[in-house]
This record gives C-alpha cells, sequence and structure tokens, in this order.
C-alpha cells in the first residue's frame, strides 16, 4: 500500500499548491481592483478642485467686471 499511499499524498499537495495558487491569484485580482478604485477616487477628486479653481475664477472675473463698470478701478 505504499505506493497508493504515495499517490495519494502527491494528489493530497497537489491540490494543496493548486488552492494556494488560486487563493494568490484572487488576492493579486482584489489588489488591482483596489488599485483602480483609489485611482478613480483620485481622479473624481482632482476634478472636483479643477471645478472649484474655475468657478473661483469665474466668480473673481465678475467682480473684476463689476468694478470696471463702476469705474472703482
Amino acid at each position: 500500500m505504499g505506493f497508493a499511499d504515495d499517490a495519494k499524498d502527491a494528489l493530497d499537495a497537489t491540490g494543496k499548491k493548486i488552492g494556494r495558487a488560486f487563493e494568490d491569484a484572487k488576492d493579486k485580482v482584489d489588489d488591482k481592483v483596489d488599485e483602480a478604485k483609489a485611482d478613480a477616487e483620485v481622479s473624481k477628486a482632482e476634478g472636483h478642485v479643477k471645478r472649484a479653481e474655475a468657478e473661483r475664477d469665474a466668480t473673481a472675473a465678475k467682480n473684476d467686471y463689476k468694478e470696471r463698470l463702476r469705474g472703482d478701478s
């Protein structure tokens, strides 16, 4: 029965190795998904900043125009 036991042990070890490889691959995919989500959040935040800057610049330009109309400058 030594051969059967050796084969069983080899199959068990192979199964464990395949299981670990699958878990590693799953973890790598999960990490990439997390990175993509983080990149999307950064892009979203950068978009908000750019919008706020554009609104600030537009307000400053409007106020400058109004000052010129009133003759304040």
